[in-house]
Formats: structure tokens, sequence, C-alpha cells
């Protein structure tokens, strides 16, 4: 190669260097020389210690820099198909199993579940199943292991993840919480090294889903380089939860919970990103229990006999939209584009102007998102998320479709409707994803995903014996 086509900083190295030895050959004879030896060796030294000092303080930012947080994979449980949950099934377990003082209950329960939006393919718990049909703790533990074991075994299986890389263990049961702990259950079942870190969130809802992730999100931001794979157990106990007295706002659970369980494994290394689904951008959560009627939507008590059920008021729907607007106002800035946040603003000063007169415009979401899995909580939420948030029929139709297969899982719901969008082969690498999910106390919980990957259908597709159905006209 020519002198004139080498880079320039190679060639001010060459000229730097034939100064340095021509200084070094002269200086014992003359003093011009020795004076720029003196000036190249004390320059060589101050670029050498100034290089060392950037290299080790890139080298220190590039290492204490978080590494992105990708979803490597999940899995849901899907029951036997003997456990489906019919409309006959449902309505033979009430009149066999339910002492009444009359008939009011029971055909209070009929027409909530004719209006639910629940199809006759959702799953009940083993109990219902029973001769006795006694809901009993075991019961529930059975419910929980036939669940978990099921989701975790697949996701392990799927992703290679060994038992030893697993260092943190995130189980969330919003209701039912056994000694040993269903994290120590996990542990013990698949024989986790000792220096695991465990972690049980309970009460929290059918948002627990999001929680967790947004936890396991958190440890990895934030756990150094020690902690790479978490993994997220995401469940719920129907078995327990049944309730027995006739208070109508405690009813309404009888006809919309149902069983369900998730499995998810988070990770910030960064070798596993080629085989990663998606990366999680932001995670928000918002806390409305300060206010009265918020903390009081969704309540578990005693009713006028003593029997324990979750009160679901006639506000919840209310509380859910005043709410999610709240929540949306925090994260539309972190995604929205900005053209969508100008006419916001503009909308607001142009109501302030008007005196109240006029209402602030719903920034367009899809213009930030390609798809978004809606809070499948019931039919009315669905619709009430769909009005605040100004989204169409198609958007809301995995939420839908999701309730009508597989009812309110809880807090594993929007993994379901996860599982909707790629049996239906709808997400490609680049989309953004919108989850939503709503909990007791009141809580609102958002996750945005970007997809590393296309769609695919695998093998343990809770959706792959029916998707052909969907969607289906059921509302």
């Amino acid at each position: 190669m020519e002198p004139s086509q080498l880079p320039i900083h190679r060639r001010l190295q060459i000229v730097f260097f034939t100064l340095l030895s021509s200084a070094v050959l002269l200086h014992a004879t003359h003093p011009i020389a020795t004076a720029i030896l003196r000036f190249l060796t004390t320059h060589l030294l101050l670029t050498t210690v100034t290089a060392s000092v950037a290299g080790v303080l890139l080298l220190l930012h590039l290492r204490s820099r978080p590494y992105p947080v990708l979803l490597l994979n999940y899995s849901c449980f899907r029951p036997p198909p003997d456990r489906k949950c019919t409309y006959e099934l449902a309505n033979d377990f009430v009149l066999q199993s339910c002492r009444f003082s009359s008939s009011e209950p029971v055909e209070f329960m009929r027409n909530i579940y004719a209006k639910s939006g629940l199809g006759d393919e959702t799953y009940a718990p083993p109990f219902m199943f029973e001769e006795k049909q006694t809901p009993t703790l075991k019961n529930a533990v059975q419910e929980a292991e036939e669940g978990i074991f099921s989701a975790v075994d697949s996701l392990l299986t799927k992703t290679k993840v060994l038992q030893e890389e697993i260092d943190v263990v995130i189980v969330t049961c919003g209701s039912f919480s056994p000694s040993p702990s269903i994290c120590s259950l996990i542990v013990n079942r698949y024989n986790l090294k000792p220096d695991v870190k465990t972690y049980n969130l309970s009460g929290m809802g059918c948002s627990s889903g999001v929680v967790s992730i947004d936890l396991a999100y958190r440890i990895l931001r934030g756990g150094g380089r020690k902690v790479k794979n978490v993994l997220v157990v995401i469940t719920e106990s129907i078995t327990l939860n049944w309730y027995e007295g006739e208070e109508r706002s405690m009813l309404v659970t009888n006809c919309i919970f149902r069983v369900g369980c998730a499995a998810a494994l988070v990770t910030n290394d960064p070798r596993r990103r080629s085989t990663a689904k998606m990366e999680l951008m932001h995670s928000l959560r918002t806390h409305h229990g300060a206010d009265d009627s918020a903390y009081r939507a969704a309540f578990q008590e005693e009713d006028g006999k003593g029997i324990t059920g979750v009160s679901l008021t006639k506000d919840l729907i209310r509380v859910a939209g005043v709410n999610l607007r709240q929540h949306i106002k925090i994260l539309a800035p972190r995604v929205l584009p900005i053209s969508q946040l100008v006419r916001y603003v503009y909308s607001v000063i142009t109501m302030a102007m008007s005196g109240g007169e006029m209402k602030p415009i719903v920034p367009d979401f899809m213009t930030a998102f390609d798809h978004i899995c809606v809070h499948t909580g019931g039919k009315a939420v669905i619709e009430q998320v769909g009005q605040v948030m100004k989204l169409s029929d198609l958007v809301t139709e995995p939420a839908r479709m999701s309730l009508n297969r597989f009812g309110n899982t809880s807090s594993s719901l929007v993994f379901y409707e996860l599982a909707y969008f790629e049996a239906k082969e709808r997400v490609a690498r680049g989309d953004k994803m919108w989850m939503i999910a709503f909990g007791t106390g009141f809580k609102v919980g958002s996750l945005v995903w970007k997809w590393l990957s296309d769609s695919e259908t695998e093998s343990d597709n809770p959706w792959n014996d029916c998707i052909h159905k969907f969607p289906l006209k059921v509302w």
C-alpha cells in the first residue's frame, strides 16, 4: 500500500515515530534534538496515560450499562379436554353442590353467565369433577401443581435453559398462599440451586401477571451480571375461591373466573437475543388505592352470613375507565410519536380556553403500537377499554376471543391473549405490542414489547386445537 493510501491516523503515527527515532539518534550531539526528544517522550507519556484512562472508563461504562431485558419464551397451561366447563356442567354443579334459600341466586348466575362473553370450552378446577364436589386444600394444591408443572416443563424444554441457570423465581398467585410457598414447591420439584432467589406475590388480582414481569425487569436491570435468568410463574386458584353464599356482587366471580396458568423466562443475557421472542422496552405500574372507590372496587370480605367471597362492585367499570385515563397520561409521553403528543397538548389548551366545554382528544395509540393485549377481565371491561381508547373491534378481537375460549384466567390472561396473536401469525419482527391489565387495589400495569422475530405457532400453543374456529361472532 502506498503511504498516501494509509489512513490519516496511521500517517500521523509514522511521522511521530520518525521524529522520535531521529531525535534519539541525534540528541547526544545536538541540543535541539535533545529538546525535541524531551517533548516527544513527554507527549507520548501523556497520550498513553490519557488513552489508558479513557479505555478503563469506557470499559467500566460498558460493564455497568444494563443489558436489554428479553422475553426468552413463555408457555400457557391447557387443561385436558375432560375439564371443560360447559354451561350444562356449571348449571348442574350449582344445583347439586350449593344450598340456596331460593332460586334467585341460581337465576342471577345464569343471567350473568349468558352475558359474560364466555363460551363452552373454558376450564374448571378438578374438584368440580369429583363425586363430592367439595373444595379442599388438597384440591387447591392439585390445581396449582397441574398448571405450574405443565407450563414450566414445557417452557424449560423449549428454551433449553437448565435448572442451575435459573437465578430468580417469581410466583404470583392472588389468593392462594400455602405453606411451604408455591416458590418452595417449584424449587423442590425442579431441584433449583441453593442460592436461587424467590419472590411470592399475592393479593394483586388480574394485574399481577404484568406486575411480576415488571419485577423481573427491575431485578435484571439492577442485579448486575450475576443475575441472568428469571423464571416467572403466573397462576391463580379457583378451588378455594368458589363462593357459596347468596350475595350478588360475590356470585359474579363464580361465573367469569376459570383455570389458567402461564410461565415465562425473562433474561438479560445478550447471547440469548437471537433466540428470544421480544424485548421489553417500557414497563409502567400505577396504584390508585388512595381513592376509596378504587380501593374497594374489587374486595375480598365476608358476607352477612360470614361466608368469604370477592365482591365486584357496580363501580368497578367506572373505576377501570377513570384510572386507565390517569395511567395513559403517564405512559403516553414515553411511547407516542411527537405528532400525537402535539395534538393532545393542543386539545388540552383548547379545553382550558373553552372553560371545560371541550374535552381533550384521546391520542391514537395505534400510531405507537401494532398490537394490544387488552385486559380480558370481562365483557364490560373490554368494552370500557375499547371506548376509552377508541379501539376498533379488530384491535379488541384477541381479548374477546380469549375471554370466550378461556374465560377470565386472572393474572395469566394477557399471555393467553399473546398466544392468540401467535396462533394467528399476526406479529412480525419489529412490531410493538402493548399489554395492559387491571388489578385489585386498584392497579393498572403496562408492558411495551418489541418483537425480535416473526410469530410462529409452537407445539404447546393452547389455541392449536381450535384457532381455525376464531374469531367468532359472539358479541
